[in-house]
C-alpha cells in the first residue's frame, strides 16, 4: 500500500471535465485507488464517488493506492490533482 497527502490545485483550469478525466486516469490502473479527506473515503474509479467528493482547490487529500501498479497510479493521480 502507498499513501501520499497532496493539496489540490485548481484542476478545473487545466481540464475541460475534471471529474470524468480523473476517473479515466484512475481506471488506467489495476490497483485500488482511494481518495480520503475529512473522514470521507471514495473509490477514485467511481464517477459518482468523485462527484460527491468534489476535489477542489486548496483541499487536502490523501491518495491511497494498493496493487501491482500502485506507485504508477499514485504518481498519476498526484499529477492530476496538483495540475502537473
Amino acid at each position: 500500500m502507498s499513501r501520499k497527502n497532496v493539496i489540490v490545485s485548481n484542476v478545473s483550469e487545466g481540464h475541460d471535465n475534471p471529474i470524468a478525466e480523473l476517473v479515466q486516469v484512475a481506471c488506467r490502473f489495476d490497483s485500488e485507488i482511494t481518495l480520503e479527506s475529512n473522514n470521507r473515503r471514495i473509490n477514485a474509479k467511481s464517477i459518482m464517488g468523485i462527484m460527491a467528493f468534489n476535489p477542489s482547490e486548496g483541499m487536502s487529500v490523501s491518495i491511497v493506492t494498493e496493487g501491482s501498479d500502485e506507485q504508477e497510479a499514485l504518481l498519476a493521480i498526484e499529477r492530476f490533482l496538483v495540475c502537473e
